[in-house]
């Protein structure tokens, strides 16, 4: 990628508004687009849309939205942005926190009233900073299928995107004002599209390993599990052109990808009174806390890798909403048995120490009283046989820094001004997430993607004169 400096551009095609990435934020935004009446050309790299929309569950966290309300879940944007700076300690920036919660259900309710994009609540999934359920996903917990309802809704709005077309260049003024893309196919035959406006929707940089290193050393050598086109052009694009860059050391990580199976495991298996238990048989952290930092204090257990412990109760209910754990059970990756001993035998853990661990997590269950690493457990959520196993480990999913972005999703350079007519969101634009780890809650990654990409195809349409 690089940026060629010209005054003028001379292009076979000339559109309004150019959109960089057919995930959930370019699909988004190029929608709003569309329904502000501009004319966007969405340009995707590979030959069908997934990158790290279609590797997810799919899981927008959203506040006050109708399906909460029909739910009988009483919540608000106030309590989502009180959560967003609760669980990043305040240093996250406070006016895109505020942005985010307030736009978040707008945003979720439009995709399903005005394009068919059919989400539901997630009323299981509470906790892990959430004070309340937040994830509106497919019906399947499907990232796939949260693309194909996004591109069904994109080809409904008649919003052309064109795939197998790498960006490989922008043409940029000496104001920074963008005046264009080159586009490389795959049989590197090269065209050059001019644009009044430009909305960066691709990825982060996660399968950058020096970015990675650089700014995330924790993680520098983990497993990553996202899309290897995540090089971070955007943000070295937006960069380039005099874009300011926060939270770079901020990622989303997970400690539920099956090993050596590669599938990602619901959390809810932990929610609902699952454990973790290391090689030794023995639990060594609040399962139910800090989601991301989990494949952290994974790795650093034997073999770098955990069991996620569970019951029959669990595996049928994970069975009937997750796609992917069907794909799991479908390959024989949860394993189970009868008794504590056999599932010890099974999963080659020491049955003694396993027997001691799910015995102590019940009499804790009886007593109410929180465990030695504060999780408290719930008598009617003890683990009954038969149980269940699944080896898991940690892995980089995501990153979370970025480009700078104001209420308008316009690029802001490194003095606080917005860039003439460069729009970022999804994994090219800093997240909430704060500077680390740690501040990252479920299903944020998408709810940044589709709030900052549907205004950011909003303003940009507004831009261009539509």
């Amino acid at each position: 990628m690089s940026i060629e400096r010209v005054q003028s551009l001379s292009s076979e095609l000339h559109v309004p508004l150019v959109v960089i990435g057919a995930g959930a934020c370019g699909l988004t935004a190029a929608l709003a687009a569309g329904d502000a009446g501009a004319l966007p050309l969405v340009f995707e790299r590979d030959p069908h849309p997934t990158g790290s929309t279609g590797m997810s569950y799919g899981a927008i966290c959203a506040a006050g939205t109708q399906q909460q309300q029909a739910a009988g879940v009483e919540d608000s944007a106030d309590a989502l942005e009180a959560d967003i700076l609760a669980i990043t300690d305040g240093r996250t920036d406070p006016a895109l926190a505020r942005l985010i919660a307030r736009e978040s259900g707008p945003a979720v309710e439009w995709l399903i009233e005005s394009h068919k994009v059919a989400l539901t609540l997630e009323t299981s999934w509470t906790g892990m900073g959430h004070a309340q359920p937040r994830l509106h996903a497919p019906p399947d917990r499907s990232g796939q299928t949260l693309m194909n309802l996004l591109m069904a809704a994109v080809a409904s709005a008649d919003i052309d995107v064109v795939t197998g077309a790498r960006a490989s260049k922008l043409f940029a003024d000496s104001d920074n004002r963008v005046l264009g893309v080159a586009v490389t196919r795959p049989d590197g035959a090269v065209e050059t599209i001019g644009c009044d406006a430009l909305i960066l929707a691709s990825s982060g940089f996660g399968g950058n390993r020096e970015l990675v290193r650089q700014h995330m050393p924790a993680v520098g050598d983990a497993r990553y599990y996202g899309h290897e086109g995540n090089q971070g052009d955007g943000i070295l694009w937006g960069q380039a052109l005099g874009g300011a860059l926060a939270d770079m050391g901020a990622y989303q990580a997970l400690g539920s990808l099956a090993d050596p199976q590669a599938l990602v495991m619901p959390h809810t298996l932990l929610i609902g009174g699952g454990i973790q238990v290391n090689s030794n048989g023995e639990r060594f952290q609040n399962e139910l806390e800090n989601i991301s930092g989990q494949a952290l204090t994974i790795l650093e257990q034997p073999g770098g890798h955990c069991w996620m412990v569970y019951d029959q109760r669990l595996h049928d209910a994970a069975l009937e909403r997750y796609q992917e754990y069907r794909d799991a059970d479908s390959i024989n990756a949860p394993r189970s048995a009868a008794t504590i001993a056999g599932l010890a035998e099974v999963c080659g853990l020491p049955a003694a120490a396993l027997i001691h661990t799910l015995t102590r997590t019940a009499e804790l269950a009886a007593t109410d009283k929180p465990d030695r690493f504060g999780r408290l457990f719930l008598e009617k959520e003890t683990l009954e046989p038969p149980y269940y196993a699944v080896r898991v480990t940690g892995a980089l999913f995501h990153t979370q820094g970025g480009l700078v972005v104001d209420r308008r999703a316009r690029v802001l350079d490194t003095g606080g001004k917005a860039l003439p007519n460069l729009f970022a969101g999804g994994g090219a634009a800093r997240s909430v997430s704060g500077p680390a780890e740690w501040g990252y809650l479920p299903g944020m990654g998408l709810c940044t993607a589709v709030t900052l990409g549907r205004i950011a195809g909003r303003e940009a349409a507004r831009l261009v004169g539509t």
